[in-house]
């Protein structure tokens, strides 16, 4: 993946784009928990379980992932205020051919800009057992285990993370002295 640059921005959760990169993405990982293809009625039943529908602001935000180049679909990321000043972070997922090249962490970072904006000052997510990748991302990033704040029979790994501002390389954002 190297000399490929993303653009990752808001998309309406019910935008064609970002309807087919869900699908996909349950459609990946609901494999991966069946240890065979997922069908087309299990990824009904997922997106049934879980709606996106609270995924649109003030409170929620889709983000869509495109190679700058082409403006191809590479991944998608969720925030979710949940709590007060606590966002969760959810649906991260990188496509196959994207992987590898650090597309993960700007999806994480994007969405924990966006969770500041909308006032969080700490985020949360959760993951299984089998998503390794997943939680060596979060790990690496800084995310620690917490305590589980969902039943999800999906969720085996619970992350938190307090977020701190981002004043720029020169202090731009910081309030002004004098």
């Amino acid at each position: 993946m190297a000399g490929v640059t993303w653009t990752v921005r808001p998309e309406p959760v019910e935008s064609p784009d970002a309807v087919a990169t869900v699908r996909a993405y349950i459609r990946e990982i609901a494999g991966r928990y069946y240890g065979r293809p997922a069908t087309e009625q299990e990824v009904d039943a997922a997106l049934a379980a879980e709606p996106d529908d609270e995924l649109v602001p003030p409170k929620g935000r889709f983000l869509l992932a495109r190679a700058h180049a082409d403006g191809a679909v590479a991944g998608c990321a969720a925030v979710l205020m949940v709590r007060g000043t606590t966002a969760e972070i959810r649906r991260v997922w990188v496509a196959p051919h994207s992987r590898k090249g650090g597309l993960g962490g700007l999806l994480i970072a994007t969405a924990e800009c966006s969770a500041l904006e909308m006032g969080a000052t700490t985020v949360r997510l959760d993951t299984r057992d089998d998503l390794v990748e997943a939680r060596r991302l979060y790990a690496r990033l800084g995310y620690e285990e917490i305590a589980p704040f969902n039943d999800s029979p999906y969720a085996d790994h619970w992350f938190g993370k307090t977020l701190r501002p981002f004043l720029g390389p020169l202090g731009e954002g910081a309030p002004a002295q004098g």
